[in-house]
């Protein structure tokens, strides 16, 4: 079965319907939209589809290898990953096609108001085996 990374952004992909950022959502709001994700992963337990998810915190340092001593940290000026992604999740499924019907319902995830967000997910499937360079 494919294994398939569905991706969460705080930026990067068009608006959602419900384009309220989390930062200004209810205590209860938050406690609703982290309960639907995690009655997301347990049905998919159920099922054998679930893999792993995670929320990331917007905490993040770019480290780069400069050599002897120590290697250079910087905040910038990259898009880093902590300013576009809010977490994965990953599902190990049959085809492509149940791979978009999760993610299409992932993206109905509660939000502001506790109307569904119907955020944009980007779907990404993993190697199933490492490429093969050619001359």
């Amino acid at each position: 079965m494919p294994k398939y990374l569905l991706l969460k952004h705080y930026r990067g992909a068009p608006a959602s319907v419900n384009d309220i950022p989390m930062d200004q959502w209810t205590p209860e709001e938050v406690t609703a939209h982290i309960q639907y994700m995690r009655d997301f992963g347990k049905r998919l337990e159920q099922t054998g589809e679930f893999v792993e998810h995670q929320a990331l915190s917007p905490n993040g340092t770019w480290v780069r290898s400069d050599g002897e001593g120590r290697p250079p940290v910087t905040d910038g000026p990259f898009a880093e990953t902590k300013d576009l992604i809010a977490g994965w999740t990953i599902i190990d499924v049959e085809s492509y096609e149940r791979a978009l019907e999760l993610a299409a319902e992932l993206s109905a995830a509660p939000g502001a108001g506790g109307k569904p967000i119907h955020e944009w997910l980007e779907i990404r499937p993993f190697f199933t085996e490492l490429p093969t360079v050619t001359e």
